[in-house]
Parts: C-alpha cells; sequence; structure tokens
C-alpha cells in the first residue's frame, strides 16, 4: 500500500508540474488544459486513485454550482444600469481633482465587489476610470491599476465575494470535522480590515508608486505608433476608385483598409460604406508601408503631402465610425481565434488597427494574429459594435467618449435604472440573508435567486447563460478532482509534511504566515482557484500534524489565493487593465508586491487573534 501511495502521489506531483507549466506558458487556454487533467486522471487511475465519478465530481460540486448561480445574479444586478449610475455620479465628487478621482474610485469598487462579481464591475468601470483621468488631466494608468485592486481587496469582504471564497468554503465541509462550510459574513471582520488596509496603501504609497504609462489625452494614433500605418489618400480622375462603392473598392484590394472617404467638409464611414467614391475625394486607409504603396501603383491614387491622420480625422467629422480601445477579456470567445476568424470586419464592421500585447506592439499582419486575453486593441469601429461589446462582453471598451456616443446623451441618459433595479437588489438582498441565517446552503438560495431573476423579468434566460465565464467553471470543475487526488495519494501530506518539519525553527505563527506567503506567490503565477484547490488541503493537512487550528489555516489559504497583485497574469481584472493603463510587468511587482507582503503580515495577525491557532 505505501509503494501505491507513492507512486501515486509522484505521478500526481508530475501531473501537477505539467498543468502548471501549461498555466504559465499558456499553450493552450486553462480551462482546456484542467479538461485533460481530468482525462489524465482516470487515464492514470490505477496511480491517481480517481474514476470516472470522482473525476466529473468537479461539475456536480457545490461550489462550482454556486459560482454559477452568482455569475447569473450579478448579471441582473448588472442589467439594471445601478453599478453604471453610481459610476456616472463619481464625476460630480471628483470636481477635476486628482486625488479624489482615486479616492472615488478605490472606496466605491471595494464594497461593491464584495456583493457583484469585481470582474463585470471592473469591466463596466474601465471607460468611467479613464473619463474621470482624462477631466482630471492625469494619466488612466494612476487610476487602472488602483481599480483593480480595490476590487480584488472587496472580493474578500463576503462570501460571495470571489469564488476562492466558495471554494474554500466546500472545502471546509469536507475537510474539517464539525464544520459545515463558511457563513457568509463569518471572515467579514477581517475582510473589512484588509480592505481598510489595502485601500489606505493604494491612496499613499501606491499612488507614489503608480507609474503614468499612457499621457493624459493620448492620440490613440501616436499611443499605438500608427504614423506611418495610415495615410490619406488623393481620388484622381483617371483613378480606378472612380465609380466604385467604398465596400466594393476595400473588399478587391485586401491588403489595405478604407477607414473613411472624405468629400469636402464631409466625411463617410468605411469600409463598409456604399458611398460612390468620386474624383476629388480623399480617403483615409490602413496598411502597412509596402501595402499602401501597391494599393496606390494599382490604383492610380496620389498621396496627399502632410495629411496627418490623428483621433480628429475620425472625430471631428459626423460619421458612424470611431476610434476605441477595447481589452480582450479572458471569458471573450475571441481568445485563441485570429482577428481574421473572429468576424469582426464582416459582421461588426470593426477593423483591428493594432494590437498591444505585455508591452509589445502589433500593427503587421493582423488578421493572421491569434487573439489572447488581456490585449488591447486599437479598433475603427461603429456605435452599433460598441453596443453589442458591451452588452455580451467579448471585448471590454476602455475609451469613456465610445460609450457615451453610444448613449448620445446626457450624464443621467448614459445610465438609465432599470424599473426591475428595486426587484434585483431585493433578490439578491434576500439570497445573502438566507444563506446567512442559515435559512438554505448558499447554493440552494443562490439558484433560488436566479430563478427569482428570471420570473420577475430583471433576467431573461440567454443573458443568464451569457453572463457565466464557462471557462472559470470548467477550469474550476477540471481542477477539483485533481485535489481530491493530492489528498487520496498521499501527495497533500507529503507537502504538508514540509511544513510541518518547519515548526522546529519557526513558532506557529511564522508557519501560517510563510504558507499565506508561498500560497500568495503560487496564485500570481497560475489563478487563484487552481491556487485554493491545491494548496486548502496543504493546509488542513499540516495544522492537523501540527495541532493547531485547521481552520485557521485554511482562511489563510484561501485570503492568500483571492489576494495576488504581483502579476497581470494572477487576476482577472488584472489583465483588463494591463492594456489599457500601458503597464509594464514590472509595474505590478512594484505596486502589488509591497501591498501583497502588508496583507500576508495583516491576514496572518488577524487570523491568529480572531480565530485561534
Amino acid at each position: 500500500m505505501a509503494i501505491f501511495e507513492v507512486s501515486g502521489a509522484a505521478v500526481v506531483f508530475l501531473l501537477i508540474l505539467v498543468m502548471l507549466t501549461a498555466f504559465v506558458t499558456e499553450v493552450v487556454p486553462n480551462d482546456v488544459t484542467a479538461i485533460a487533467v481530468v482525462a489524465a486522471l482516470v487515464i492514470l487511475e490505477p496511480w491517481t486513485g480517481v474514476g470516472t465519478r470522482a473525476a466529473i465530481s468537479g461539475f456536480a460540486n457545490p461550489a462550482t454550482v454556486t459560482i454559477i448561480a452568482m455569475y447569473m445574479l450579478s448579471a441582473g444586478v448588472q442589467g439594471t444600469g445601478i453599478v453604471e449610475r453610481l459610476g456616472v455620479s463619481l464625476a460630480d465628487f471628483t470636481g477635476g481633482s486628482e486625488f479624489r478621482a482615486l479616492v472615488a474610485t478605490v472606496c466605491t469598487t471595494g464594497p461593491i465587489a464584495g456583493f457583484v462579481n469585481n470582474t463585470p464591475v471592473v469591466a463596466v468601470f474601465i471607460p468611467m476610470v479613464s473619463g474621470l483621468a482624462e477631466d482630471s488631466g492625469m494619466s488612466p494608468s494612476k487610476l487602472l491599476l488602483p481599480l483593480s485592486y480595490a476590487a480584488i481587496l472587496g472580493g474578500t469582504l463576503t462570501l460571495i465575494g470571489t469564488s476562492t471564497n466558495i471554494l474554500a468554503s466546500d472545502f471546509a465541509r469536507l475537510l474539517i470535522d464539525g464544520r459545515d462550510g463558511i457563513g457568509m459574513f463569518e471572515f467579514t471582520g477581517l475582510g473589512a480590515v484588509l480592505l481598510a488596509v489595502g485601500l489606505a496603501y493604494l491612496l499613499t504609497v501606491g499612488w507614489r508608486l503608480t507609474p503614468a504609462r499612457v499621457p493624459p489625452d493620448s492620440d490613440p494614433v501616436s499611443e499605438f505608433d500608427l504614423d506611418d500605418y495610415l495615410t490619406v489618400m488623393q481620388v484622381r480622375p483617371d483613378s480606378s476608385a472612380v465609380g466604385e462603392s467604398v465596400e466594393a473598392f476595400d473588399a478587391a484590394h485586401p491588403d489595405v483598409r478604407i477607414l473613411q472617404a472624405r468629400r469636402g467638409g464631409d466625411a463617410y464611414a468605411g469600409p463598409h460604406s456604399d458611398r460612390v467614391i468620386g474624383a476629388g475625394d480623399a480617403l483615409v486607409v490602413h496598411g502597412n508601408l509596402q501595402a499602401v504603396n501597391r494599393f496606390r501603383e494599382a490604383t492610380g491614387l496620389g498621396q496627399r503631402a502632410g495629411d496627418a491622420v490623428t483621433e480628429d480625422t475620425f472625430e471631428t467629422a459626423a460619421t458612424e465610425g470611431t476610434l476605441a480601445k477595447a481589452v480582450v477579456p479572458d471569458s471573450s470567445r475571441y481568445v485563441g481565434e485570429t482577428i481574421a476568424e473572429t468576424g469582426l470586419h464582416e459582421y461588426h464592421e470593426t477593423t483591428v488597427l493594432a494590437v498591444r500585447r505585455e508591452g509589445d506592439l502589433i500593427r503587421t499582419e493582423l488578421a493572421d494574429r491569434t487573439l489572447q486575453a488581456g490585449d488591447l486593441l486599437l479598433v475603427r469601429t461603429t456605435p452599433a459594435a460598441i453596443g453589442y461589446f458591451t452588452e455580451t462582453g467579448e471585448l471590454v471598451v476602455a475609451d469613456e467618449r465610445a460609450v457615451e456616443e453610444l448613449a448620445a446623451a446626457s450624464a443621467a441618459e448614459i445610465a438609465p435604472l432599470s424599473p426591475k433595479t428595486p426587484i434585483a437588489l431585493g433578490i439578491l438582498a434576500a439570497v445573502v440573508a438566507i444563506a446567512a441565517l442559515d435559512v438554505l446552503p448558499v447554493v440552494i438560495a443562490a439558484l433560488a435567486g436566479v430563478v427569482a431573476m428570471v420570473v420577475t423579468g430583471c433576467l431573461t434566460t440567454a443573458d443568464a447563460y451569457d453572463a457565466v465565464s464557462w471557462n472559470v467553471v470548467f477550469l474550476l470543475a477540471g481542477v477539483i478532482p485533481l485535489g481530491i487526488a493530492l489528498e487520496s495519494t498521499g501527495g497533500a501530506a507529503v507537502i504538508a509534511e514540509a511544513l510541518v518539519a518547519l515548526d522546529d525553527v519557526l513558532p506557529l505563527i511564522g508557519v501560517l504566515f510563510l504558507l499565506y506567503v508561498v500560497v500568495g506567490l503560487l496564485a500570481s503565477v497560475i489563478t487563484p482557484v487552481a491556487t485554493a484547490v491545491l494548496m486548502i488541503p496543504v493546509g488542513v493537512d499540516a495544522a492537523a500534524r501540527l495541532g493547531a487550528n485547521e481552520f485557521a489555516f485554511l482562511l489563510a489559504v484561501m485570503f492568500a489565493s483571492a489576494t495576488s497583485f504581483m502579476t497581470p497574469v494572477g487576476y482577472q481584472t488584472n489583465l483588463m487593465v494591463y492594456g489599457p493603463g500601458g503597464y509594464k510587468f514590472t509595474d505590478f511587482l512594484k505596486v502589488g508586491g509591497p501591498l501583497q507582503l502588508l496583507l500576508a503580515v495583516v491576514a496572518t495577525v488577524g487570523i491568529a487573534a480572531g480565530w485561534g491557532l
């Protein structure tokens, strides 16, 4: 039996190593990696001890179902317009002050994220925060990173604040005798302390450390270094363009894109316009220098000297075309597709002009470029397309002006409140109260809340399904059985023994602190969900061997997993602000590193004081 356990643990450790490597390198999406792990566990059942039923148990796990329901409940609240209205109200509070803009951003986002999934909250706030920065004459980079960090901190307030909390509750039920999960507000006191300490850091030290990467009022053409990729062409009388529609002419020359046609003082959006090109018209085209030169020679067009293309080229004339920056979120179906495969150009009249990825600018051979989560796109698009992207969440539009153009209304009309607002908020409050009072398990309360949202018209079934980040769900369902294998083969015990050995050189609170730091580092490299699944059994096992409070060690892993600030890939909201803020990877280390260490100290002391060791 001992031989089986050792060899089984070795196989599980090898699977974990392969999984972590795949997560870090992103050779395939993380959810695909997790499902591959499920298959591998069953194939290697003689060593892993995980059969088919156990391998797919993650899909029926209460934590998985609860997370699905909370995504849907968040969508119901989001659909009321309450978050958008609150965001618009921030402008009145800031009054053009940089510091007040920071205070409004972090102090609003944090509490909201305790009850509404923080990813859509950040998606809504990105363009609004960018607008606050513009009104205050400051770089949006100074606000976007604090926005993400505040949303992460808010997730520590309640059981439903983040998926790792829900997951930890289920582990508490399974691993700790006498525990039936974690109460809705059982750790809110410590979460509030972490939020307060984190916000104080962001308003002082963090404010000074956060760089101003994107200049205030920066022209996106210059920001993406597109001066050599946008050209104004003159239509000569003998050009083959004369008499052609903009759409047909554009389709005949796929190496360049016609973004706009100008005649006199009027402008017409391309490349989908049916406007007929005439002699003397000016065409704004996108393409590299070689492609533009071939295009000019083949069509008989002339190049207009001295006409620089800027953002004003698209904004000063009344057309349906506008420039916008948009982030590819982790949940977008565009992730893993080439730009050509997304159908952005054909179906949404949206032309991708450039891609910013981890500090690199991609401006050539765009059609064949595969999109990744966190990519920042500069697009020539339309209000209708922006509406689609905003509604579906396929892209997060990062420009307040583009969102305002979609609304074409006053501030009050930009974020209209739905008549269903009181009902949706009441349902969410009821779910929280029922779970907090232990009337029903949180998973049942959440599911009942989703039904109530649909029955009352606060949420359609289509919107409910669309609201779920299925990649996160499949990731969770895939790694849960790996945690089962780690526990059943004795792998968790092997790691726990290493922690127990530290008891000879460290006090118990020192072991707890070290566990917190290690988990936080791991969560910054892979996902918080995967970290929680792998490390909660380790923490509980180590506590049992040390004769310590198992729940205290579980809380340490839970908080450490949920507060990863040091890398853009450690948390979805970090990835969402990475591109719009123009950050470098090291910016997250510089700003998030001290914050993560500070919270490790505060959380360790708070857990020891509140729950004992």
